[in-house]
């Protein structure tokens, strides 16, 4: 028997095509805040008459509210967009891309998002709303009865990572968490820094958190002083103890340049074909290890064994490197954007 969704696209086809449109002008301005017509039209690539048309039938449906500020949504329209979001992911194909997603690399869970991330920050701050949808689910299924000791979730920095933090609530299963950097800082952007994120996420969630002020860029015989500090050896052992791990993929050479990696480290990666990183990990198109960085951090091998591996992603540009990642294969849980998803297929 025939699904409804087919039927309207044999039938009615124009119908599914404007409740695409108007819901992703929804979700554009949910997500926007206020936001003026202008810049909402140049971010959908449609002219100002179309868009002033639609906006004036959803306000009229009482779904947006016009100011001279810009528009919003309003409640009704939010309950609306929650209410449509299963079955649009049906309607834009995101529901297909997941099961085979998930079944190309053999992953638990795949949200896909629409949009594509390189290009709109919608799509990232939708992966971060799917990020920590993820990591309260997983925390919930791993929360312990007694209670003795904290879940702790390990996290890595970036500003994906930050957007995950930026869209998560106390629930059950994260009250009481602690949350710890899962390696060294970049000596980057204070608010990207993964002790932020996790002082951030505590903070939201009523968790805890620890803080490892170390960097992530020094050698191994900086790192064997570094862990004969006692204060630095106890994080470490908290870090290495975490059940859930929340990390970001990055393209090689541009991790390379933040992580300040000196010429012959670079020209190591390229000989060996490094197209990934995470934790400090460097990946071949394979999901091979070509480098790694040293740490006093998370390592591969805790990595492997942790019950939740939540990886955070997005953006056409990425997709090979997310691919890579995976071929490794130590990632539970996948979020990413449509982008990268479509992408993703010509390296599976």
């Amino acid at each position: 028997m025939r699904t409804v969704l087919e039927i309207q696209k044999l039938l009615a086809p124009d119908v599914v095509d404007v409740l695409k449109k108007r819901y992703t002008i929804l979700r554009h301005i949910r997500y926007s805040g206020s936001v003026g017509r202008r810049t909402l039209a140049a971010a959908l690539d449609m002219t100002e008459r179309v868009l002033r048309a639609e906006t004036e039938f959803l306000k009229q449906q009482g779904l947006l509210e016009i100011e001279t500020s810009g528009m919003r949504v309003s409640e009704t329209g939010i309950k609306l967009l929650a209410d449509m979001e299963p079955m649009m992911k049906e309607w834009f194909g995101l529901s297909e891309l997941e099961r085979r997603i998930a079944d190309i690399y053999g992953l638990r869970q795949v949200v896909v998002v629409p949009g594509d991330a390189d290009r709109d920050a919608v799509a990232k701050r939708e992966l971060g709303k799917a990020g920590a949808a993820a990591l309260a689910k997983a925390a919930a299924a791993l929360a312990r009865e007694d209670g003795d000791e904290p879940l702790v979730v390990a996290i890595t920095g970036g500003s994906t990572i930050v957007e995950v933090a930026d869209h998560l609530t106390a629930s059950p299963g994260l009250r009481g968490a602690l949350f710890v950097p899962a390696r060294g800082g970049l000596g980057e952007r204070v608010e990207l820094q993964s002790g932020t994120i996790a002082a951030t996420m505590a903070k939201r969630t009523g968790g805890g958190y620890r803080l490892m002020h170390v960097p992530d860029d020094v050698g191994e015989e900086a790192i064997a002083t570094l862990m004969s500090e006692p204060h630095i050896r106890e994080v470490a052992e908290i870090v290495r103890k975490a059940r859930i791990a929340v990390h970001g993929i990055g393209e090689a050479y541009e991790m390379a340049r933040r992580r300040r990696v000196d010429a012959a480290t670079i020209q190591s990666l390229r000989t060996n074909g490094a197209v990934a990183e995470s934790f400090g990990y460097y990946y071949n198109r394979k999901g091979e290890v070509v480098h790694r960085m040293p740490t006093v951090g998370l390592r591969l091998e805790d990595i492997q064994q942790m019950e939740t591996v939540i990886a955070v992603a997005g953006g056409a540009s990425k997709a090979e490197a997310i691919a890579a990642v995976l071929k490794n294969g130590h990632e539970d849980v996948l979020i990413l954007d449509e982008a990268a998803a479509q992408a993703m297929l010509q390296f599976s």
